[in-house]
């Protein structure tokens, strides 16, 4: 059995990756911490309560912003 892979846009980069992934599942795969995380899902903030749902395409943009805390 093979695994179908598609291209998605990351970060303005083209980034292989496996189909069938949620947008949840992929941020996963990709070794993101989904809580520390917001995205712009092709050209729009997707709200986190969509991302389980969300299926990742072929040449679907993704933006990934790490949420970074601290500071004074």
């Amino acid at each position: 059995m093979s695994t179908a892979s598609i291209t998605i846009q990351l970060n303005g980069e083209p980034r292989l990756c496996p189909a069938g992934l949620s947008l949840l599942q992929l941020l996963e795969h990709l070794g993101y911490r989904p809580q520390l995380v917001v995205v712009e899902f092709n050209g729009a903030i997707l709200p986190r309560q969509c991302w389980p749902e969300q299926l990742v395409r072929e040449a679907d943009g993704l933006e990934v912003v790490t949420i970074v805390g601290g500071g004074s």
